[in-house]
């Protein structure tokens, strides 16, 4: 079995910092890609950040200069800074993991954590 569990977001300013941390934990064999996602009210899930197991990012165009992806074996982070109303989302954390004794690689995801930013 995999877990993924999520940690911080909150309640900010515009123009606030916060910080999103993911630990992926249980028979993990390997992780190839980690990364965020998130769902505003009456939007459809979009991608905010990923990163691979060699280190290549991605960012959805909105968040680049703005947000920072990083990772550290089975944990993923994502450094917010200058927020707008506009990221106010649920931010869900995934991974790309083989469990161990498989050959199969399953996206697993974060039970989703509140990002609001309002004055």
């Amino acid at each position: 079995q995999v877990q993924l569990v999520e940690s911080g977001g909150g309640l900010v300013q515009p123009g606030g910092s916060l910080r999103l941390d993911c630990v992926a934990s249980g028979s993990i064999g390997s992780i190839n890609a980690m990364g965020w996602y998130r769902r505003a009210p009456g939007k459809q899930r979009e991608l905010v950040a990923r990163m691979t197991s060699g280190g290549s990012t991605n960012y959805l165009d909105s968040v680049k200069g703005r947000f920072t992806i990083s990772r550290d074996k089975n944990t993923v982070s994502l450094q917010m800074n200058s927020l707008r109303p506009e990221d106010t989302a649920v931010y869900y954390c995934y991974a790309n993991i083989r469990r161990i004794l498989t050959n199969n690689w399953i996206d697993y995801w974060g039970q989703g954590t509140q990002v609001t930013v309002s004055a």
